[in-house]
């Protein structure tokens, strides 16, 4: 397996998902629910030989970077996107964090 992304993330709107591509592979997504000027992001997977590489790095932030760009409040209901969240913050990310934080 190569650790070589291919291809940017991208946002897959019929599935309502971002995707990572390595060579050609579908690499990993991050899951997503988007209403009212807010997208929900519900869940992140990184697939088989891909996880440990830092894919899941890479897609959490092209997606949050998708989302800013287009002027969506973010909700990260996914515990890896909330970490990554805390960890990296994003200028100009209006945030709804989960309740109780």
């Amino acid at each position: 397996m190569s650790d070589h992304v291919s291809e940017p993330v991208t946002r897959n709107s019929e599935a309502s998902r971002y995707e990572v591509q390595v060579d050609g592979n579908l690499a990993g997504v991050v899951e997503y629910d988007e209403h009212d000027g807010r997208i929900d992001m519900t869940h992140t997977e990184v697939f088989g030989d891909f996880r440990g590489s830092g894919i899941g790095e890479t897609l959490a932030g092209g997606a949050i970077i998708d989302a800013v760009d287009r002027g969506l409040t973010i909700v990260p209901s996914c515990p890896f996107i909330e970490s990554y969240l805390r960890k990296h913050p994003i200028a100009g990310a209006n945030i709804e964090w989960p309740k109780g934080d």
